[in-house]
C-alpha cells in the first residue's frame, strides 16, 4: 500500500514538472514578413539575419521556457497585398506567430487580417509581433489584443526627441521632411504638436511628403530645404529614403542638422561617411556603444555576416517570448498573449514592460550624435570610422506617452 501511495505520489509530481515545462523542446515557428529585394531589401535582409541570429541564441536552455525559436521567411515587396499573402502562406505551413516592422501600411493591413484571423479561428490564434512599424493608431485607436509593439512608436520618440531638442538653441527653423504613409504622416503631426508646446519660437519653415521608396535623387528637396534656410531637418526617413537623403545633402553642402530615428539602419552610415558629425542625431531605444550582452553580440554578428546588428528589439521579442512561454506553461498563442500583457521582464536596455493597456513597449530611449569613433565609443558601423555617440537617456518614464487604447480582449 505504502509503495503504491508512493507511486501515486511520485506520478503525480512527475505530472506536475511536466505541466510546469509542458512546452519545452517544443519548436515555436516565426514568420519574418518584410521586404527581402527592391530599394528597401538591404534592411530588412539585415533584419532576416537579425531574427536568425537570435533566434539560435535564444533557443533551448537559453529561454526560461526551454523551447527552440526557428524562423521562416517570405519577401513582401513592401507591398500590403504581398504581406496578407505571405499571412495566409505562413498559416498553411501552421506558423502562429508573425513579425514584421518595415511599413506601418503593411503593419496595419496585417493587424486587420491577424484580428479576423483569430476571431474566425479560436483555437488557431496568431500573435503579431510589431519590431518596427511606429504608427502611434496601433496602440491607441487601431490597438489589437493580437497585437504587440517592440519599438517605441513616434509619440514616444518625438517626446523625447523634443525634449532633448528644447535645450538646443542653434534650432530656429525646422523643416518636417517625411515619407508620404501613415508613419511618415505622423511624424510631421507629433513634431508640430510638440514644438509648439516646448519650442513655441521655433519656426516650421517647409514640410515634405514624398513617395516611399521610390525617389532615387533628393537633390530637388535638399535645394528646397537649404531654400527655406532651415537649420534643422526632422526626418522620420528609413532605408534607402535616408541614406540617399543625407547623399544629397552632402553633395549640395548643405551644414544643418539632422534629427532622425534610422541614421543607424544599413547604407546611411555609408552615405554619411565622416561628414556629418555633430550635426546628425537619432533617438532610438538602443544604440551601438552600449556594451553588456548586446555589446558582445554585435560583435559577433559582425564577425559572422560582416554587417551590423541595430534592430534591439529582435532581443526583446525572444526575451518576452520565453518568458511568457514559461510563465504561461504553453507555446499556444492565446494563453501567451494573456502572460505577454502586463509582462516585465529584463532586457538589454533595463528593466522594460509591455504595457497591459496597448501591449506597447515601455523603455528607455537614447539620443545619440555622429561623431568620429574613439576609446570611449569605439562601434563603427559600416566601418565608416565614425559611431553613433550617445549623448542623453530618456528613462521609460520620460518617454511614455498615454494611450487611448479601448481593447477588445477575448471572452
Amino acid at each position: 500500500m505504502k509503495t503504491a501511495t508512493r507511486l501515486i505520489a511520485a506520478a503525480a509530481l512527475a505530472a506536475c514538472s511536466m505541466g510546469a515545462f509542458a512546452q519545452k523542446g517544443e519548436t515555436v515557428k516565426i514568420a519574418h514578413i518584410d521586404p527581402l529585394s527592391g530599394l528597401m531589401g538591404p534592411v530588412g535582409s539585415n533584419q532576416l539575419k537579425s531574427f536568425q541570429f537570435f533566434a539560435e541564441k535564444f533557443s533551448g536552455a537559453n529561454n526560461p521556457a526551454g523551447v527552440k525559436f526557428e524562423m521562416v521567411s517570405f519577401d513582401n515587396k513592401l507591398s500590403p497585398a504581398e504581406s496578407l499573402n505571405a499571412l495566409k502562406a505562413a498559416m498553411d505551413q501552421g506558423v502562429r506567430y508573425i513579425a514584421q516592422g518595415n511599413g506601418s501600411s503593411v503593419a496595419g493591413a496585417l493587424i486587420e487580417a491577424v484580428n479576423k484571423h483569430n476571431e474566425r479561428n479560436p483555437g488557431k490564434e496568431i500573435i503579431f509581433l510589431n519590431y518596427a512599424a511606429v504608427d502611434p493608431d496601433f496602440t491607441n485607436s487601431k490597438c489589437s489584443y493580437w497585437h504587440f509593439r517592440f519599438d517605441a512608436d513616434t509619440s514616444m520618440k518625438i517626446e523625447a526627441m523634443t525634449t532633448f531638442m528644447k535645450d538646443d538653441k542653434d534650432v530656429k527653423k525646422v523643416y518636417l521632411f517625411n515619407q508620404n504613409y501613415s508613419h511618415g504622416q505622423q511624424v510631421a503631426k507629433f513634431a508640430k504638436e510638440n514644438l509648439a508646446r516646448k519650442r513655441s519660437d521655433v519656426q516650421i519653415v517647409g514640410e515634405d511628403l514624398h513617395p516611399l521608396a521610390q525617389v532615387r535623387d533628393f537633390s530637388p528637396y535638399i535645394a528646397k530645404i537649404k531654400a527655406s534656410g532651415a537649420d534643422t531637418v526632422i526626418t522620420g526617413n528609413w532605408g534607402s529614403d535616408l541614406s540617399l537623403l543625407v547623399k544629397a545633402a552632402n553633395e549640395a553642402g548643405y551644414t544643418g542638422k539632422f534629427y532622425t530615428y534610422y541614421t543607424g539602419v544599413t547604407g546611411t552610415p555609408t552615405a554619411l561617411g565622416q561628414s556629418g558629425a555633430g550635426r546628425v542625431y537619432q533617438i532610438a531605444y538602443n544604440h551601438y556603444n552600449m556594451g553588456g550582452d548586446i555589446g558582445k553580440w554585435m560583435g559577433e554578428f559582425k564577425t559572422k555576416f560582416n554587417d551590423d546588428f541595430y534592430t534591439g528589439s529582435v532581443i526583446s521579442i525572444f526575451g518576452a517570448l520565453g518568458e511568457a512561454m514559461a510563465k504561461a506553461k504553453s507555446t499556444e498563442p492565446a494563453k501567451v498573449a494573456a502572460a505577454m500583457g502586463g509582462l516585465k521582464y529584463k532586457n538589454f536596455n533595463g528593466e522594460v514592460e509591455i504595457r497591459k493597456a496597448d501591449h506597447q513597449l515601455q523603455q528607455p530611449l537614447y539620443m545619440t550624435v555622429w561623431q568620429k569613433a574613439d576609446k570611449k565609443y569605439p562601434y563603427s558601423p559600416e566601418n565608416t570610422g565614425m559611431t553613433l555617440a550617445p549623448v542623453k537617456e530618456f528613462p521609460s518614464y520620460v518617454s511614455s506617452t498615454p494611450t487611448s487604447c479601448q481593447m477588445k480582449r477575448p471572452g
